[in-house]
């Protein structure tokens, strides 16, 4: 290792503050490395989580890594605490969050001094496993790169994994016995054991049957918050707390509302708890979670936050659910901005996607939210969806401008105007919603729908619109909908040192198969085609206990433009989940 490498390494540490005393020593080294750089990972809350999981379960110590900031390939992978090389531990566990940082798996493998492939891995290796919220979905893409997937929430299942591995060890089992053996935890998956089989490009068996996704039924057991505060990171300037996991409302496209079912909430009285902990430290406290406003108590959470003379950020917000209590309360928490997320402009759009949210729903809510203080609006949006027309693109314009309005008025009646800020996304299917079946739109046609809706508000004052490249929707949409094979495409784009721009060029050369490296499917195969209901998907084997013919009825009902109603969790066994 460099001395710039070691020293970095040092500072990094010097600078953070832990909020947990970490046990010292164990039978069992772990490093816990994160696909990205430090600024991202540690601004993630469920690494943060996973890191004082292995930190403190007795028997074990861990230590952290992350991707280098130099040039990927010219440094050996470190850990922070101790400085000691990624590959000498007897554990490497990556979590993954994002698919896009599949990209760099083969960069912290190689960083750590190991082969790609988990075939070529002996004893002299560590054990390489992963999990996180990517893993959960569809771990395909970087099947043939692991030894073990964890797939599930980690309180329980990591601690019971660590325990049959110290189990495993203690009786000597070999590399090869322990993989056979370790299925027996529920929630893992040993791909090297379950080979998927092909036709041409189609899959026409995934190979693994039933691995259960793993969840944790009581939050309040397990407080979620942050445990190292670190400046110059991803929402360093907050003490984030977990609300809430999953979500009731169904959107279509939505992941988080599908594989993390049922719903569950943790309690106002747990959320004070961490939230006033948090205040001793932070003077923001970020609440965590899919759609925030429908939380039990949030509203109270919020004024108690800023009773102590804190402010509550809460991470989205749906319209119709934004109480003038609510809004009172963030207006007290000195909110300059609040998210919403309309998703769709036209009314059509949105029954199509099930949002559940009319247009004097989301003018209400920025009538309540101006009204009480809140200067800003951020909104989402997004533009490629399944039967999207031009008519519904211009309706976001349309929405944006009606929302406009509301904010002058009621910001020439408090002295200031604010700034509504849109963030457009294109869709990517994902697996485990409706959606999972239809295919992205060309990167031309996501690119001519974001440039019609900028130019329709070019000249509006008061009014920001950013977007999301459609070539990163591309990617995200090739790992996400990608079965093992698409491990070849990351080992090749990470052998040419392709970079930020480069695996753009290496997937066009790839399309239609021009590219003539063996084992290649063309990157448009999982990209722009629809799949067939009768098509074993990648990530079928994943038992997240929702219906598969569920979700297929949730997407005829998408294209006949008919909602569903929220998930009741005491009274509805329509998913399965339940």
């Amino acid at each position: 290792m460099s001395w710039s490498q070691e020293e970095r390494a040092r500072e990094i540490v010097s600078r953070e503050r832990l909020l947990f005393p970490p046990a010292r020593g164990g039978r069992t080294s772990v490093c816990l490395a994160y696909p990205n750089r430090y600024a991202i990972g540690m601004g993630n809350l469920g690494f943060q989580a996973v890191y004082r999981i292995l930190a403190t379960t007795p028997g074990h110590c861990c230590e952290r890594a992350f991707l280098p900031e130099s040039d990927v390939g010219t440094e050996r992978l470190i850990s922070l605490e101790n400085r000691r090389p990624a590959g000498e531990f007897d554990v490497f566990a990556l979590s993954i969050s994002f698919e896009t940082d599949y990209l760099n798996v083969p960069a912290m493998l190689e960083g750590a001094g190991l082969p790609f492939w988990s075939h070529a891995r002996d004893e002299r290796h560590p054990l390489v496993i992963a999990g996180g919220s990517a893993i959960f979905l569809n771990p395909e893409p970087i099947a043939d790169f692991v030894d073990i997937f964890l797939i599930g929430e980690a309180e329980e299942m990591l601690p019971e994994f660590l325990s049959f591995l110290d189990e495993a060890r203690g009786r000597g089992l070999s590399r090869e016995h322990l993989l056979h053996e370790a299925p027996a935890v529920a929630g893992v998956y040993v791909p090297r054991l379950r080979p998927p089989r092909y036709d041409g490009p189609t899959v026409v068996d995934v190979g693994a049957r039933g691995v259960e996704r793993r969840l944790v039924a009581d939050l309040d057991r397990f407080p979620t918050s942050t445990q190292i505060l670190a400046d110059g990171v991803a929402f360093g300037d907050m003490f984030l707390v977990e609300a809430s996991r999953g979500c009731q409302w169904g959107c279509r496209f939505c992941a988080a509302g599908f594989m993390y079912r049922p719903l569950r909430t943790r309690s106002p009285a747990s959320l004070e708890r961490d939230a006033l902990r948090g205040l001793d430290v932070r003077p923001t406290i970020g609440l965590v979670g899919a759609e925030l406003a429908s939380v039990p108590g949030i509203a109270g959470v919020c004024e108690t936050i800023a009773e102590h003379g804190g402010r509550a950020s809460p991470a989205s917000l749906k319209a119709d659910c934004i109480s003038p209590a609510l809004a009172s309360s963030l207006g007290r928490n000195r909110n300059r901005s609040v998210t919403i997320a309309p998703e769709a402009g036209s009314e059509r759009m949105r029954r199509v996607i099930n949002k559940n949210l009319r247009e004097p729903e989301i003018l209400r809510a920025a009538d309540l939210l101006v009204g009480e203080g809140v200067r800003d609006l951020k909104l989402y949006f997004m533009v490629g969806l399944p039967t999207e027309s031009d008519a519904d693109v211009d309706a976001i314009g349309d929405l944006t401008l009606a929302i406009r309005e509301r904010f002058l008025n009621r910001g020439k009646e408090r002295g200031r105007i604010g700034k509504i800020t849109l963030s457009v996304n294109n869709f990517v299917p994902k697996p485990w919603t409706p959606f999972q079946w239809d295919p992205m739109v060309s990167v031309s046609d996501a690119r001519a729908k974001l440039s019609r809706l900028r130019e329709r508000l070019r000249a509006v004052a008061n009014v920001a619109v950013e977007g999301e490249s459609p070539r990163e929707a591309y990617l995200q949409t090739l790992l996400s909908r990608g079965d093992r094979r698409v491990a070849l495409w990351i080992a090749e784009i990470h052998r040419a040192r392709a970079g930020a721009e480069g695996w753009w060029q290496m997937l066009r050369r790839g399309r239609g198969g021009r590219l003539g490296a063996e084992g290649l499917v063309d990157p448009d195969w999982y990209v722009h085609r629809s799949y067939a209901y009768e098509e074993p998907l990648p990530w079928d084997f994943i038992d997240h206990r929702v219906r598969k013919l569920y979700l297929w009825t949730e997407r005829e009902k998408a294209f006949l433009e008919r909602e569903t109603p929220p998930c009741d969790v005491s009274t509805c066994k329509s998913c399965g989940a339940c």
